[in-house]
């Protein structure tokens, strides 16, 4: 996985000319000013809370107001440093490879841990040299501590360029290199560029045949039934159950809307009991490290049903052959798959997963001993399938001709499954439709990016007009809602998409808003932290001027909710480094957010993590409220609050998992939970300074729980503990 793909949403790097650069994992690229100057870089980052954009600034030196600390705290170098399983497959590979002085090309160097291995390997010896290449600047200035905190600096080149930058011959790299050593994979193998690096790297930066560790990825796939895997991309059967008559996918209009044809990385082992195998493992592509790999490539394959069933996804996952002679292994599969193995278990880990690979609809049915068609291809950055039975093309996504284009809205398919369940849209139904009693002709205004409420207000009450204001969707909201106007019963005139902004809204509507709603949802927050959608309460306070005298916000109130939690396994992979693998990483600690053994007044951020897929978890305290915002006032001030843990189960607790309650009316009558009791959500989980024992007799530590959260100036949720 790659450790950048936890930056914030639209988080962009580019060169001091502000040229936007791609996202492959440690590709993020900051190109030198000049080679004796020093380097600088504008990030581009949002404020989740505001939708606003600002360029901040990296600089090449460790002067005040540089630290890059908030840059690398929340992304997963710190899990896959603390994967002592591939820790000790490169070193074991690195050494048993590299046996005698040469030069080492090093892609995507990170910390320098490979590095550092190369040079160890050749003991030292001056002939020997490792070029390794690290763009994103930040990393690159932690590499630079980690190397001279370990003696490495005399062996090691380190350039700050994509490795694609690179040409031989340069003051960069003097020499073809005669071993490649890389880590640029991610949880499917191919998204973090490993085709076009490996490509380039054969055309212009090695030797013939090198030496290269790893040495080959297998990749591998199973058919499954899963009814949960199905519910995350079926919304056109789900809400065909639901009876509240609105169709975000009318019929003969599927493909206007659905999840991207893509991989995506779950941890299935969470699920495993929710998972019927109706196959067995597949080997579907092999990629030499060695060699130079193809752009593209296709394999056909009939598989054989173990039993019977209906094929809600193809689960798929790889394996890593670090040496030429197929000794040293590395695999990510699930764990039904590798306690059969001779590879053996690891231990969790977050970044690399498994994938999922969705099938359309309700599934392939098949019988046991029954075939199918499986049609697998790969692209430079992804792996694709297609399921069909013996003869007829069952599972193509079938595209209809509209007048609105080629528009397809996907959303993630955790909002897909939110938007087919039925007690979920039963309750926002109801909260609209209470908050629409006794207004007859009300002005609804939608002030975030949901797609169901709009069509609940119009469908609800036949006299009302709603606005939108689609922060993320935008146009793309507008021409979705035009498209399914006819089909949901209500005329294209009752629907506006306001395209002028916040600001001028309050000059063209005065005071005549009679509902102000959200769920809240924003598109592109999915993956952030859960009072990330608070930005609801920050544009209700910008548009308090346009509320009539009794309008109604909903919901009414936020709420806070917080509970303590046994996470081994988290914990561990957030944990602070000391020696890995005989090279000293301590000082990477705080700027790469690990918990633990922190120095003073240093603190692991918050990190959002669906708790389910968190390994083996605990919940080992009542639930708790630690704050509540009030959006039928606009924000006035900091907000604050406090509370005391109350213990119900003994154990060992490791953090503290936060989530965000909707109160959707005055009277508390519908409430919608973002809590690690639904697989739908996303949780924040602040981990401790260290663990604590909870004993339910005799004496025992307990935890205090401080947050603060000044909406007026940041978005930055405060969070702390004490323990006594």
């Amino acid at each position: 996985m790659s450790p950048l793909s936890s930056l914030p949403p639209k988080t962009f790097i580019s060169s001091f000319h502000c040229h936007s650069v791609t996202r492959l994992r440690r590709s993020v690229t900051a190109r030198t000013m000049s080679s004796q100057s020093s380097q600088r870089v504008f990030q581009l980052r949002q404020d989740p809370l505001t939708g606003n954009s600002e360029w901040i600034v990296i600089e090449d030196n460790d002067q005040p107001g540089t630290s890059t600390d908030g840059l690398l705290a929340t992304t997963s170098y710190l899990d896959m440093l603390n994967d002592s399983r591939r820790n000790i497959a490169y070193r074991l590979a690195i050494e048993k490879t590299i046996t005698e002085p040469c030069h080492v090309l090093d892609i995507g160097a990170g910390t320098g841990l490979l590095s550092m291995m190369a040079v160890r390997a050749m003991r030292g010896d001056s002939k020997g040299m490792v070029t390794a290449c690290e763009s994103y600047l930040p990393m690159v200035k932690l590499m630079r501590k980690v190397m001279h905190k370990n003696g490495m600096t005399k062996n090691i080149n380190l350039i700050n360029k994509r490795s694609d930058e690179l040409k031989v011959g340069s003051e960069d790299i003097a020499s073809r290199a005669d071993v490649l050593v890389s880590e640029i994979l991610d949880s499917e193998l191919l998204g973090e560029g490993l085709i076009p690096s490996l490509q380039h790297a054969h055309d212009m930066l090695l030797v013939d045949n090198p030496k290269t560790v790893p040495y080959r990825a297998t990749t591998y796939c199973q058919l499954v039934e899963s009814t949960f895997l199905c519910n995350l991309q079926d919304l056109r059967n789900n809400e065909a159950k639901t009876s509240d008559g609105v169709r975000l996918v009318p019929p003969g209009l599927e493909s206007l809307f659905g999840i991207k044809s893509q991989q995506y990385s779950m941890h299935v082992d969470a699920i495993e009991k929710e998972i019927k195998l109706l196959s067995e493992p597949v080997k579907i592509f092999e990629f030499d490290f060695w060699k130079r790999p193809e752009s593209n490539g296709e394999l056909d394959v009939h598989i054989e049903a173990k039993t019977t069933g209906s094929v809600h996804a193809i689960i798929s996952w790889w394996v890593l052959q670090l040496d030429s002679e197929g000794t040293i292994f590395y695999s990510t599969a699930p764990r039904w798959i590798d306690s059969n193995s001779e590879i053996g278990v690891r231990d969790w880990c977050d970044h690399w997963k498994q994938c999922v690979w969705f099938t359309p609809g309700t599934g392939v049915s098949i019988s046991k001993g029954e075939k199918v068609h499986l049609h697998a291809s790969h692209t430079c950055t992804n792996i694709l399938y297609n399921l069909k039975k013996t003869q007829s093309l069952t599972h193509e996504r079938t595209h209809f001709p509209l007048s609105t284009g080629d528009l397809h809205l996907t959303l993630p398919p955790e909002r897909v499954a939110i938007y087919g369940d039925s007690i979920y849209r039963q309750s926002l139904f109801e909260a609209t439709r209470k908050a629409l009693q006794g207004k007859s002709y009300p002005q609804c205004l939608v002030i975030d990016d949901s797609l169901l409420l709009p069509l609940m207000a119009l469908h609800i009450s036949n006299r009302s007009r709603v606005l939108s204001l689609s922060p993320g969707l935008q146009e793309n909201a507008a021409r979705y809602f035009e498209a399914i106007a006819d089909s949901n019963g209500f005329s294209k005139d009752r629907f506006e998409y306001f395209r002028d902004g916040k600001t001028n809204l309050a000059k063209a509507y005065p005071g005549k808003i009679d509902l102000l709603i959200g769920e809240p949802y924003y598109s592109g927050l999915e993956n952030g932290l859960p009072w990330q959608n608070l930005r609801f309460w920050k544009d209700r306070t910008l548009l308090d001027s346009v509320l009539s005298e009794d309008a109604v916000v909903m919901p009414y109130k936020g709420v806070l909710r917080g509970c303590a939690m046994y996470l081994p396994d988290l914990w561990k992979s957030r944990c602070c480094l000391g020696s890995v693998e005989g090279f000293d990483h301590t000082l990477v600690n705080t700027t790469l957010g690990g918990c633990g053994d922190l120095p003073s007044g240093k603190d692991s951020p918050c990190l959002p993590f669906f708790i389910w897929q968190c390994g083996e978890t605990k919940k080992l305290s009542k639930e708790f409220t630690v704050m509540e915002f009030d959006f039928s006032k606009p924000i006035t001030g900091p907000c604050s609050g406090e509370v005391q843990i109350e213990f119900i189960k003994p154990g060992v607790c490791h953090g503290i998992a936060l989530w965000m309650d909707w109160v959707m009316d005055e009277e508390n009558s519908t409430v919608i939970s973002t809590g690690p009791d639904d697989k739908y959500w996303k949780q924040g989980v602040k981990l401790l300074g260290k663990p604590v024992t909870v004993r339910m007799e005799g004496p025992s530590s307990s935890i205090g729980i401080q947050a603060s959260l000044d909406l007026s100036s940041n978005s930055e949720l405060i969070v702390t503990h004490t323990i006594s």
